[in-house]
């Protein structure tokens, strides 16, 4: 399975022979630029600008926009609500389980905060976490620490965080690495992933945006 990044919560994940998935993709008025992606399968995780941009992926994607079990060519997808209902107004928000031939990937959206072990363990495995670090509308760099704690996964990939570009009020991805305590990362334009190479110990991959 590979998996890159585009900047925010945009990830593209694909793997030969199966279909390919885009997450959260961005408005074009972010300060980004213009996203030129095709893709398969589209997920969103909130109605936002930062995440919903649908048209900004080329083709007839098959578009997931809400909690639910899906399987697509292979492809094994489950949709789970992690609303913010303290919020006002509520913040409506899913996280979204990707698993390619027993390779998964769990990415959380906007999440606002730290979910119950028990509503975790309704995902099972997690190889990559794609997980919010930056603050703002959805976890802080400690509140993501945390959340890594409790799910352990192979590797841990940060997203929507602060980048030169953006002028969203975010904080860096620094600010994370230093809430979990660790220095040294795994640093590449994409993640490329194998069942029988994974690390015994989580890893944070911090991926360069791809334009």
């Amino acid at each position: 399975m590979d998996i890159t990044w585009y900047g925010l919560s945009c990830f593209r994940l694909s793997e030969r022979g199966r279909p390919s998935i885009v997450t959260d993709p961005f408005h074009d008025n972010l300060g980004l630029g213009a996203l030129k992606l095709k893709s398969d399968i589209v997920t969103m995780s909130c109605a936002e600008p930062e995440h919903n941009y649908i048209e900004a992926v080329k083709g007839q994607p098959f578009v997931i926009s809400g909690p639910g079990e899906y399987e697509i060519g292979g492809v094994f997808i489950t949709g789970l609500a992690l609303h913010d209902g303290q919020a006002s107004p509520p913040r409506p928000n899913v996280a979204y389980h990707f698993n390619y031939d027993n390779l998964t990937a769990l990415h959380l959206g906007d999440a606002t905060y730290v979910p119950d072990q028990s509503v975790l363990q309704d995902f099972g495995q997690v190889n990559v976490l794609l997980l919010p670090v930056g603050g703002g509308h959805s976890l802080t760099a400690a509140q993501a620490a945390d959340v890594v704690a409790l799910i352990e996964p192979h590797f841990v990939i940060p997203m929507h965080y602060a980048l030169p570009e953006l002028d969203l009020g975010l904080e860096p991805v620094e600010k994370f690495l230093k809430a979990l305590g660790i220095s040294k990362v795994h640093d590449a334009e994409t993640l490329k992933l194998t069942a029988s190479d994974l690390p015994e110990q989580t890893q944070v991959a911090v991926l360069q945006p791809q334009r």
